[in-house]
């Protein structure tokens, strides 16, 4: 009770200090060839200059991660409505995320555009436990079916992390102890000859609690991240780009909520991408080029379970601005993965051995009616190795109506089988009998979204999205599969429902915004996902005082409510609702940026999911040089 009451006096005092009547926010955006570093403009796949206005689009920037105070991943994705995190204990920890209600490995992952879901993994999904922000300069949501932009397994939606330059020259240090600690540095330089470089790297390390819920060793987690990225403009309208990342992560795990004898995962991804952008008057072309590869070792009881795959990735787009009235753009991209997962334990037999490989072809068209009348057209072929040739697409209609801006989409996704359903075992089952599925069919989802927003005022508004997502073909663990386990299609759809509703006020100085999500995820039966709340509701708050006392500082505010899930408690029922706060305080001093970050304040006590561990109360110093 007593925390609640807390919680509603911080939302009060909040809604009160915000000035209702400040000045918009100054618009920057990222002048890619004066290098003027602020917001970037990153561009969605399969649009042009019309259809953009069909995509429901999401963007944390760097100042945004920056003011968070934020270390992983997690703590950014946590506090965006509609997105659910499940993470086995504390920092470091094997994370799922549930987009909309959907499952965890129907939110497509990319890198600066590019697919990087891991194919050696049992589903193909992505781990988020094992991403750090330090080197990350924008984080780009895309909510709802968007397999006409991105391809296969953007059911629920897809994930683009931007790591384009950071010109902000700084060297960074935060901890609280020598256990829990970062340390980052960034630099950049422009030659004489118009070459543009930036080396980011940093390190991470945090040691807790064990990530068992009552568990009596400590579990930690190692990230070393280094991220070089070059471009140069050849000409006027010809640029090129390259990026070249790498990503190791090592963990303690534990064996299960239960089992706190575990094991110690160490988690190493490599990427390397390339490629040109040319532009001419009303044409944009890019061509892009992308590896990467992921190696991961898990050492158990003296064995050592290894897992590998690479992936190989071409793109060619082009858009076309044809008139002040239409714009279309046209492309293609070929996918190569390769896996392999070989279990020296308990199995002893490769568990994963193959490779699929996807070509797809996509188009769309922007057709501008009239300032405030917009009708986008997306459309997408994918031809895959084990499945077959299968289209998606995207229709959007945009009107603006005095205050009102209206939205509404429909939309289509898919998911191919991974590797492990298709291929698992080499064909042979294991001690757990699993069997493969090598005629395993891909998930279908359809998707119907309403987004109404009203603006009060240039910068006050309200924003109500309702969505629907069924899914067809869902390819579901079967414990009765061909006299053993597998994945195979199911007629049962998968049925999600949603209403999210959000509040945003920009002033000059402040950002405050209220957020609310009501949403249901069921089997056709009537049975519940497990792990996706039926309610969440949240605020975050930005702000920069000037005191004669104190002189000019920061504060940036958190509060994020996740309701009752159903879990494993033992049996299949509702677990307890969690509170979760966090504060950070900012000052320059002598031009150099001190911070107090404060996460989960009220130090709440909670498992999530059940079972597993989480972070208490932790008080986090940052020091941060810019040069």
């Amino acid at each position: 009770m007593q925390k609640r009451i807390i919680i509603k006096l911080f939302m009060v005092l909040i809604f009160f200090t915000s000035n209702l009547f400040a000045e918009n926010l100054q618009k920057c955006k990222f002048n890619n060839k004066k290098a003027i570093p602020c917001l970037i403009i990153s561009k969605t796949s399969n649009t042009s200059a019309y259809s953009i206005q069909g995509v429901n689009k999401t963007v944390i920037s760097k100042q945004d991660i920056i003011n968070s105070g934020a270390i992983d991943i997690n703590d950014v994705l946590n506090m965006v409505p509609g997105l659910d995190l499940k993470q086995n204990g504390q920092r470091g920890q094997s994370t799922s995320l549930f987009m909309r209600g959907t499952n965890s490995n129907h939110t497509l992952v990319l890198l600066n555009g590019i697919a990087i879901n891991d194919q050696s993994t049992t589903q193909g999904l992505h781990n988020f436990g094992q991403d750090f922000v330090q080197t990350i300069q924008q984080i780009e949501i895309y909510k709802g079916a968007n397999g006409s932009h991105f391809g296969p397994s953007a059911i629920g939606g897809a994930i683009n992390f931007i790591t384009a330059i950071d010109y902000q020259n700084n060297f960074s240090v935060s901890g609280f102890d020598q256990n829990n600690n970062s340390t980052s540095g960034n630099y950049s330089k422009i030659t004489k000859n118009g070459w543009r470089y930036n080396l980011i790297g940093s390190t991470t390390g945090s040691k807790t609690d064990s990530a068992k819920y009552g568990g009596k060793e400590d579990d930690g987690t190692e990230n070393h991240q280094i991220n070089f990225n070059s471009e140069k403009w050849i000409n006027d309208n010809l640029k090129f780009r390259s990026t070249l990342y790498s990503r190791k992560t090592k963990s303690d795990y534990d064996g299960s909520s239960t089992d706190e004898f575990g094991y110690i995962a160490d988690d190493k991804m490599y990427v390397i991408q390339t490629g040109f952008d040319r532009f001419e008057k009303n044409i944009e072309d890019t061509l892009t080029f992308h590896y990467n590869n992921y190696d991961r070792d898990y050492e158990n009881g003296g064995y050592i379970d290894e897992f590998l795959s690479e992936s190989f990735v071409a793109k060619v787009e082009r858009r076309i601005k044809k008139t002040n009235k239409i714009s279309f753009g046209l492309g293609s991209d070929y996918k190569y993965d390769w896996g392999s997962f070989v279990d020296n334990g308990s199995w002893s037999t490769p568990s994963v051995k193959g490779n699929i490989d996807n070509l797809g072809f996509f188009g769309n068209t922007g057709y501008k009616f009239s300032e405030s009348t917009i009708l986008s057209l997306y459309g997408r072929i994918d031809e895959h190795k084990t499945t077959g040739t299968i289209p998606t697409y995207k229709i959007n209609f945009k009107k603006l109506i005095n205050k009102f801006n209206l939205s509404l989409t429909h939309s289509t996704g898919l998911r191919n089988p991974s590797l492990y359903e298709l291929y698992g075992h080499n064909g042979r089952t294991d001690s757990y009998k699993h069997v493969a599925n090598p005629k395993a069919k891909s998930e279908k989802s359809r998707t119907n979204e309403l987004i109404v927003e009203y603006n009060f005022l240039e910068n006050i508004s309200i924003k109500t999205t309702a969505y629907r997502t069924s899914i067809q073909d869902a390819l579901l663990y079967n414990s009765n599969f061909n006299g053993g386990t597998g994945y195979t299609n199911t007629v049962k759809d998968l049925n999600q429902d949603g209403l999210e509703t959000e509040f945003n006020l920009k002033g000059k100085n402040q950002i405050l915004s209220l957020f609310n999500t009501i949403s249901s995820s069921k089997q056709l039966n009537g049975s519940h996902q497990l792990n996706r709340p039926d309610s969440t509701y949240g605020a975050k708050f930005f702000k920069k005082f000037r005191t004669n006392l104190f002189g000019s500082f920061n504060l940036n505010y958190s509060y994020k409510h996740y309701g009752k899930v159903f879990d494993y408690a033992p049996g299949i029922k509702k677990v307890d609702s969690s509170d979760i706060m966090d504060l950070s305080l900012a000052k320059k001093i002598f031009n150099n940026l001190w911070s107090v970050n404060i996460s989960n304040l009220l130090n709440e006590k909670y498992q999530r999911p059940q079972g597993y561990n989480q972070d208490g109360r932790q008080i986090r110093i940052r020091f941060k040089k810019s040069y």
